[in-house]
């Protein structure tokens, strides 16, 4: 289990309220009793990269009495279709009640985790140094722990919470007046221990933020020769970072430009769920 202990409570949070929602399986009592016990596989159906499957030992210990689990496979492994990821042992009162969480939670976070990778391995097709970005576009409730699974996937971890860094988008530069009194308000008022980033949509958007002292400039919905010109003129005196309408096919031509960095909320909001079943043995 991942030691880092707010990514603990977001999972423990998660369970508590998973099974708060279930109640209490009067299925599994009334075919097997309190004291039966069974055992079974979680297996991975499709080729996947891995995520959640270290956090099914607390998932199964979670209700009382504990189960056991096994874990067969470390997060961030890329898996073939048939494998093993964990077994399970304990009384079926556990194991059945926990069976729907323990998957849906190993399902959603291998998802995130093998789009991340699919992305990741695009952007590194084309051989430059672009480093894949995630958003705060994660599942309400899920946001470590889609996070955790970004990281298993390849990606680098952009903010948590609105608290974790200056991030100036179009609606506060609308509200301001313009992206250079934007900056300036931040470098003023904010926290001079953080760097302040601040979206632009243009050129000359580019120009201002670098004259009024941001950090990192996001390139917001820019074309790739838009991006390849603000590398140019920006000459590492920003960390740039390109953002919007990123598919798989478009993300070696935007590494291509030279960006330092690419964020894209699909391999979170849009990630689709991997392919995992449940299958517990026979009883003899």
């Amino acid at each position: 289990m991942k030691t880092d202990r707010r990514l603990v409570e977001a999972l423990d949070d998660l369970l508590a309220r998973s099974f708060a929602e279930d109640g209490e399986d009067i299925t599994t009592l009334a075919v097997f009793g309190p004291r039966a016990r069974v055992a079974g596989d979680m297996v991975c159906r499709e080729a996947a990269v891995v995520a959640g499957a270290a956090f099914l030992p607390r998932v199964f210990a979670f209700l009382h009495p504990p189960a056991s689990v096994e874990v067969l496979v470390e997060d961030g492994a890329r898996v073939a279709a048939g494998t093993v990821l964990a077994r399970v042992e304990g009384p079926a009162v556990t194991v059945l009640a926990a069976e729907r969480t323990a998957l849906n939670l190993v399902q959603r976070l291998t998802g995130v985790a093998t789009a991340t990778r699919r992305a990741a391995d695009a952007l590194a097709s084309a051989g430059g140094r672009t480093r894949l970005l995630d958003t705060r576009k994660t599942t309400p409730g899920w946001r470590r722990l889609e996070k955790e699974a970004v990281r298993a996937g390849g990606g680098v971890n952009h903010r948590f919470s609105l608290g974790d860094g200056v991030l100036i988008k179009d609606n506060h530069v609308a509200a301001c007046g313009g992206v250079g009194e934007a900056v300036r308000r931040a470098r003023a008022r904010g926290n001079a221990m953080l760097r302040v980033e601040v979206e632009v949509v243009d050129l000359p958007g580019l120009e201002e933020a670098i004259g009024a002292g941001a950090d990192i400039v996001l390139l917001d919905n820019m074309d790739e020769a838009a991006m390849a010109e603000a590398v140019r003129r920006a000459r590492g005196r920003v960390l740039l970072e390109a953002s919007g309408n990123m598919t798989l096919e478009r993300l070696p031509r935007v590494a291509a430009t030279g960006v330092d960095f690419l964020s894209m909320g699909a391999i979170t909001h849009s990630a689709c769920a991997a392919d995992i079943s449940f299958e517990v043995e026979p009883d003899r």
